[in-house]
C-alpha cells in the first residue's frame, strides 16, 4: 500500500496538487508519494509561518517542554510503525530504524529540558562609572522563523534535532522534506502535533531544491538549520544572505588503531559502524588508518567481522545492512571500489544494495580515500608515526569526528589537541554520537554546533532591557 503524504501549510494538511512518488531502493517499487510545493507555496509559508510566531513564542517554555515530553513518548509508542517507513523509502534495516526511533525519544526529551533552561541574566552594569544607578538585564528571546532543511541518511532523528529545539525556542519552524523520505518526515512532524503543539509551530513543504532555495531567500526566515554535503550547504548560503546559518555538511571520517590498541573490539567496533545504514552517515567509517605492524591481523579481524553481518531485506529485523538509498549511490561506491582495486571483500552490488566492501591500502589520491564515500565501503590504510598519521587525517578539506583506538593517555591528548576535527572518540569508532552532546564540525564539515542545548542558542536572540534610574545595586 502506498502511503500518500500531505503538505502541511498555512495551518492545513493540503493533499490535492502536483505528486512524487518514491521509489522504495529494495522494494523498487513506489512505497509512498507526497503532495510537492506549487508556486507561491514557499511564500505562503514563509508569511505564516511570520504571522504564526508569535503565537508560538507566547507559550511558556514549561508548556513547549512537556509537549516535547509528550512528543518523546508517542516517538515510543510509534516507534515500529515509523521503523517500518524508513525501511520502505530508504531501505534502512529495522535493526537501525529502531534504534534512530529510541534516538527520536530522546532528541525530544533533551529538547524538553533546554526549553525549561532558557533565562537570562542580570549584567554587572555598576560595576563601570557610567552604569551606576541603572540595572539591566537580557533573556533569550525566539529568533521567529526558523527553516529546517534534512537530509535523507537520518531523517528522523535530525528533524527532531530541528524542529525540537526551535519550537523549545519557540519558534515557527518550516521544514523542508528531503524528498526520498516524505512520509517519515511528516511522521515526525505529526508527533510533535499530536504532543499537544498548536498548529502554527510547523509547516511541511515536499519538493527539490528550487523550494529550498525560495525557502532560504524568504526574508521571514530568521535562522537557516541544515544538513547535507558541502556542495548544496555552500548554495544554501548563497541563497539565504545575511541569515543565521547552521550548517552540517558531511565528512570524510578517519579512525586511528594505535599499535596497544585491542584489535578484535577495533574491528568488530569498525564493522558496526562502517555498514549501519550502508554507511551513509556524516561519521560512518571510511578511512582506517592501522599500525603497520598490526594492518594484517586488523584486516583479517574486519573481515571476519564484515562476513558475520547479514545483508538483505531491511523488514527482516535481523538485517544488518540493507539498501543504500538508490541505484545511483550504490553504483557510484561500486565504481569507485573498482578503480583502484585491493578489494579485500564486498565490492558488488545488486540494484541499490552493495555489499559491505573492504578496500586496503588504496592510493592516497584516490576517491575512496579524499572524498566522502558515503556508502557501505570502508578503507585500511597502514602508518608509520602517531604524529604523522594525525597531519594526513588533517589533509582532509572535512573535519567533522574521528575514532581513536589505544589506550595511551599521552596520544589521546594529543589527537584531541591536534586533530581538526569537531570530535574525537576514543576506544570507538568515528561513527558514535551523543544526541545531547556537541555536534559538528571544522572546515568544510560546516559550522554550529547540533545538539539541543547549542541549537536553543542558534534559534534565539538575546534581548537587552536597560533601567534607567533604577537600580538594584545601589546608587553611590
Amino acid at each position: 500500500m502506498v502511503d500518500r503524504t500531505p503538505t502541511l501549510l498555512g495551518g492545513k494538511w493540503i493533499s490535492e496538487g502536483p505528486v512524487a512518488e518514491r521509489v522504495g531502493p529494495y522494494l523498487r517499487t513506489v512505497v509512498s508519494s507526497a503532495r510537492v510545493a506549487e508556486p507561491g507555496d514557499a511564500r505562503t509559508a514563509a508569511e505564516y509561518a511570520k504571522a504564526a510566531s508569535r503565537t508560538v513564542a507566547r507559550l511558556a517554555p514549561a508548556t513547549r517542554a512537556g509537549v516535547l515530553d509528550r512528543a518523546a513518548a508517542l516517538a515510543v509508542e510509534r516507534r515500529d510503525a515509523i521503523a517500518r517507513l524508513l525501511a520502505l523509502e530508504l531501505g534502512k534495516p529495522l535493526r537501525d530504524g529502531r534504534n534512530e526511533l529510541d534516538r527520536v525519544a530522546d532528541t525530544f526529551a533533551v529538547c524538553a529540558a533546554a526549553a525549561r533552561d532558557i533565562a537570562g541574566d542580570v549584567l554587572p552594569v555598576a560595576g563601570w562609572q557610567r552604569g551606576a544607578g541603572n540595572t539591566a538585564l537580557t533573556y533569550r528571546a525566539p529568533a521567529g522563523v526558523a527553516l529546517a532543511i534534512t537530509p535523507f541518511n537520518a531523517p528522523a532523528n535530525l528533524l527532531a534535532h530541528k524542529l525540537g529545539a526551535s519550537f523549545a525556542a519557540g519558534n515557527s519552524t518550516i521544514v523542508k522534506a528531503p524528498p526520498q523520505a516524505p512520509a517519515v518526515s511528516a511522521a515526525v512532524v505529526s508527533l510533535l502535533l499530536d504532543a499537544g503543539a498548536p498548529v502554527e509551530a510547523v509547516q511541511l513543504l515536499h519538493g527539490g531544491g528550487e523550494v529550498g532555495a525560495e525557502l532560504c531567500a524568504a526574508p521571514e526566515v530568521a535562522v537557516i538549520s541544515f544538513t547535507g554535503s558541502a556542495e548544496t550547504g555552500a548554495a544554501v548560503a548563497r541563497a539565504a544572505g545575511a541569515k543565521r546559518l547552521v550548517l552540517e555538511l558531511g565528512g570524510n571520517a578517519a579512525t586511528i588503531v594505535c599499535d596497544d590498541a585491542d584489535l578484535e573490539a577495533a574491528a568488530r567496533n569498525c564493522a558496526r559502524t562502517g555498514y549501519s545504514n550502508s554507511g551513509q552517515s556524516c561519521i560512518s567509517v571510511q578511512r582506517i588508518y592501522v599500525a603497520r605492524a598490526q594492518q594484517d591481523r586488523f584486516v583479517e579481524e574486519l573481515i571476519d567481522e564484515v562476513k558475520r553481518l547479514k545483508v538483505g531485506d531491511p523488514l527482516d529485523p535481523e538485517t544488518d545492512v540493507g539498501s543504500m538509498v538508490d541505484e545511483e549511490a550504490a553504483a557510484r561506491v561500486e565504481s569507485w571500489a573498482k578503480a583502484v582495486g585491493g578489494i579485500a571483500i564486498g565490492g558488488t552490488r545488486d540494484g541499490a544494495t552493495l555489499t559491505p566492501t573492504i578496500v586496503v591500502d588504496p592510493p592516497e589520491g584516490a576517491d575512496v580515500v579524499v572524498k566522502e564515500v558515503f556508502g557501505a565501503l570502508v578503507t585500511v590504510l597502514p602508518f608509520d608515526d602517531f604524529d604523522a598519521v594525525l597531519e594526513t587525517c588533517n589533509a582532509s578539506r572535512f573535519g567533522l569526528q574521528a575514532g581513536l583506538f589505544t589506550y595511551d593517555v599521552q596520544k589521546i591528548v594529543t589527537a584531541w589537541r591536534e586533530l581538526e576535527v569537531g570530535g574525537l572518540v576514543v576506544n570507538g569508532s568515528s561513527n558514535y554520537r551523543l544526541d545531547h552532546v556537541p555536534f559538528g564540525g571544522v572546515k568544510d564539515s560546516g559550522f554550529g554546533r547540533e545538539d539541543p542545548r547549542h541549537m536553543v542558542e542558534d534559534y534565539t536572540v538575546v534581548k537587552t532591557l536597560i533601567l534607567r534610574g533604577l537600580s538594584i545595586w545601589g546608587e553611590n
